[in-house]
């Protein structure tokens, strides 16, 4: 889980120091740091945060732009989806470009008093953490941003109500107004933020999107639509199987599961060298998880590593690990004992029995000799690969993840070797 969120003066701190104070007027008077965190409907000269970076001094300016762009604040010939993968585009491949979108964001969605503009900037937020994380040092203050928010709809709406009658009476005299709109459009913000906070926790370990391709319009559409469909990889065993309950009733464990597993057979991987150990291209996993995750798996595929590499990437992203947390300690405990790590695996909740039996039977396959001649992946070899991908050290000690992961390696061993999975087959 995400640690504590920092406290709003430890936020405020923060901002003093690592803000790049803006001035107003012709006495170049300070803006304050309230106004500087507030939506904005003009443009800025300078950058959020102090850089001395000559290119994302320019990049930022351009950005800001593209954030009200999208926030529908600034009319733009571009539609959202190109307006937001130019934006993603540019902080997946610039680094220092990253927390200066996401302070742009935490400004521009902080008293805006226009509905539609507030949740778009939420929705860019939760689009962009497909992506790319915040810096570490950053981190902290998102979360804390994020989590404010978690609980705060009708805040919200009382504090757009306060802030356009403020503006209403201001602006009285004036024809220039903006369109004020109060009226809930789309989802609460309290979804957005919900969304947010889980992906900032997973994207904060995995780091965002690998590979050399640049993101497409396919994956930012893909990374809209998980805000309200969950993806079949990052989640929980039991959201996974509530979302396939519509297409595939009958089933009792993932189609993901058992499709990339049958991927992996249907392409020889069980006579294929390093099988697990050898990573299949990153860009071409990438492609592949964005066709599974909309129940797609292409006739294209030749190469066995890349449903194998999806495949545990699937089993590592699980919200919970196939073996869930309370399990674990008794897991490492008998790592030596056959029939007790075997007793462990019926005291399981009976999705994550049937899932986790599923892999050991699939992994049996490879641990046969015919197909350990071929692959050079014996037991061992597949226990060492996979156990990290069923079981969490949650220990920051270095000498106790060390420890730990010659037990997970071994209970795995123990399973593969002994659990008896015979009544998984035609199982689905």
């Amino acid at each position: 889980t995400l640690r504590k969120p920092i406290s709003q003066s430890s936020m405020a701190d923060w901002a003093s120091k690592n803000l790049n104070m803006h001035t107003q007027g012709i006495f170049r008077r300070r803006i304050s740091i309230s106004n500087m965190l507030s939506w904005n409907g003009g443009s800025i000269k300078k950058p959020m945060l102090i850089t001395s970076n000559r290119t994302i001094k320019k990049e930022a300016c351009e950005m800001f732009k593209l954030v009200q762009s999208y926030m529908g604040d600034r009319q733009t010939r571009m539609d959202r989806n190109h307006v937001a993968l130019v934006t993603v585009t540019k902080c997946w491949s610039m680094q220092g470009l990253r927390d200066e979108l996401y302070i742009q964001l935490i400004r521009q969605t902080t008293d805006n008093t226009c509905y539609r503009s507030l949740a778009w900037g939420w929705e860019l937020m939760a689009i962009s953490l497909a992506f790319f994380s915040p810096s570490p040092k950053f981190q902290s203050y998102l979360e804390g941003y994020i989590y404010r928010h978690l609980d705060s709809d009708e805040n919200i709406a009382q504090r757009i109500k306060e802030l356009a009658d403020l503006k209403n009476k201001k602006n009285s005299k004036s024809r220039k107004k903006r369109k004020q709109n109060t009226e809930d459009e789309g989802l609460p913000i309290s979804t957005y933020a919900k969304y947010c906070y889980r992906k900032l926790q997973k994207v904060a370990v995995t780091g965002g999107k690998k590979g050399l391709r640049k993101p497409t319009v396919e994956e930012i559409t893909h990374a809209r639509n998980a805000i309200v469909t969950p993806s079949l990889f990052g989640s929980s065993l039991e959201e996974i199987m509530l979302r396939q309950q519509d297409m595939y009733p009958g089933n009792k464990l993932p189609w993901v599961q058992t499709q990339l597993s049958q991927q992996v057979l249907a392409l020889g991987g069980e006579q294929t060298e390093g099988i697990f150990r050898i990573p299949g291209d990153i860009d071409e996993v990438n492609a592949l998880k964005l066709q599974v995750d909309q129940w797609r798996i292409p006739s294209s595929l030749s190469d066995p590593n890349i449903p194998a590499s999806l495949l545990k990437l699937w089993y590592r992203e699980l919200e919970e690990p196939v073996i869930p947390q309370q399990f674990y300690k008794e897991c490492i405990s008998n790592y030596e004992n056959p029939d007790a790590a075997v007793a462990v695996v019926q005291l399981l909740p009976e999705l994550n029995r049937l899932v986790l039996c599923y892999l050991i039977h699939f992994l049996q396959i490879f641990a046969q000799p015919s197909n350990v001649g071929r692959t050079k992946m014996d037991v061992n070899n597949l226990a060492m690969v996979m156990a990290p991908n069923c079981l969490r050290c949650q220990s920051d000690d270095p000498r106790v993840i060390f420890e730990n992961t010659r037990k997970e390696m071994s209970f795995l061993r123990m399973l593969i070797v002994h659990l008896d999975t015979s009544f998984i087959k035609g199982l689905v």
